[in-house]
């Protein structure tokens, strides 16, 4: 009941907050009824429903919803999301293929009118989605649901144990759990979750799409093929300022690209640029980069894969200051030396095997960075040897998508 009662006295907060992010992504004030449970969007077949929050989990759904599709091509996935970037990033992976929607926020009327409206047979939330109401909710439609790639980290560990009983109501209502790594779900068995298992990262679980390649390959000879490229790939607030700081170590044929996390940060580093004196082109500008350009901002969406294809070394954001870290595994898979900093707490164990397989280094601090990067851009030897081990340290670890569709059988099978 507390809980309740917190989130209808925040609920004029939820309209302000819509307010002021829709300042810098108008998006935010689209489909607002949906985020209250109103839906337009209907579906002629039974619903597989799997909820991605925003661009990372939705990308990494690739390789479950091929799975979905080839063996329950009678059903209509439905791909529900929190943040407007994770609604474009389904649309751009699967078009018409499955509906998107924003998933209701966990108020009781919310999310018991999003399972009248979509009857799912199924429900499958993606990594650390544990919404109390929406779980209870499912449970009294009769919806089994999953907690696929789960992941738990010490800190939302400690935070969901301060409300041990709501969390361990929710999750022993959950008809299964299936976790990225041991830890992972030792922490979630501890918090009360039953039927746990251990079914690896489905991030893991990607092949680098043909066109992203391609145009890899095209942004490749815009940036210049005789330059040396370093992608600083899902930066963080702060990271690029301290990044730049230590810029002066480079040689001058070296490109820095540099892709915000967020896109409505790109105009906030912009103005970063500008302060600091550098010449930047923006990759929007689409054309060649001339040699006197020393920064690439990366003002675009959807298209990380092919900044890895372009360049020669990357490193993964959010890691340099405590945000946590981003997903490596996608620049490992294009075969691209990758360094991380200090911070990745939500990515440990796939940033430990990457370390350990010698595909990843890390750093401690922006001068560490650049002192790595500069160095291993002119070792050829080194970078082609980590981009071979990154390659080898994906295809060793895949196999999450079947384990995690055998888990969806049997749940399907048991509703049957």
């Amino acid at each position: 009941m507390l809980y309740i009662l917190l989130l209808w006295l925040l609920l004029p907060l939820i309209f302000f907050r819509l307010a002021l992010k829709s300042r810098r992504q108008p998006e935010y004030l689209q489909h607002v009824g949906e985020r209250f449970g109103f839906y337009s969007i209907h579906s002629e077949k039974p619903v597989i429903w799997l909820h991605a929050v925003s661009v990372g989990e939705t990308r990494a759904t690739a390789s479950l919803v091929a799975g979905l599709k080839r063996a329950y091509p009678g059903h209509q996935i439905l791909l529900t999301h929190a943040t407007p970037t994770g609604r474009a990033a389904g649309e751009q992976l699967y078009g018409d293929s499955v509906l998107r929607a924003y998933l209701p926020y966990d108020y009781p009327f919310a999310v018991k009118r999003f399972f009248l409206h979509f009857k799912p047979e199924l429900g499958i939330l993606m990594e650390t989605e544990i919404w109390f109401n929406l779980i209870n909710a499912g449970s009294d439609a009769g919806v089994p649901m999953l907690l696929l790639n789960a992941r738990m980290s010490e800190k939302s560990a400690k935070g969901y144990a301060r409300v041990k009983r709501l969390t361990q109501n929710a999750l022993q209502k959950l008809s299964a759990v299936a976790a990225q790594s041991q830890d992972d779900a030792v922490r979630l068995s501890c918090l009360g979750a039953r039927n746990v298992s251990v079914m690896g990262n489905l991030k893991f679980d990607i092949f680098p799409p043909l066109e992203m390649l391609k145009l890899g390959a095209l942004l490749r000879e815009q940036f210049g093929q005789r330059r040396k490229i370093f992608l600083l790939a899902s930066t963080r607030e702060g990271e690029e300022a301290l990044a730049l700081g230590a810029l002066q170590q480079f040689s001058p044929d070296v490109l820095l690209v540099i892709v915000p996390r967020h896109p409505q940060r790109f105009g906030e580093v912009e103005e970063l640029l500008k302060k600091r004196g550098f010449n930047y082109q923006k990759r929007s500008e689409n054309k060649a980069v001339p040699a006197e350009i020393q920064v690439v901002l990366g003002d675009s969406m959807g298209e990380m894969f092919a900044y890895y294809a372009a360049c020669d070394i990357a490193f993964i954001g959010g890691s340099l200051l405590p945000f946590g870290g981003q997903n490596l595994i996608e620049a490992c898979a294009v075969g691209k030396p990758v360094l991380i900093g200090p911070h990745t707490y939500n990515f440990k164990e796939a940033t430990r095997l990457a370390v350990e397989a010698g595909a990843a280094v890390r750093v401690s601090d922006a001068q560490e960075l650049m002192q790595e990067a500069q160095r291993i851009l002119n070792d050829g030897d080194a970078l082609e040897m980590r981009g071979k081990q990154g390659v080898m340290f994906v295809s060793s670890h895949q196999g999450a998508t079947g384990k995690a569709m055998q888990i969806i059988s049997e749940a399907l099978g048991s509703k049957a």
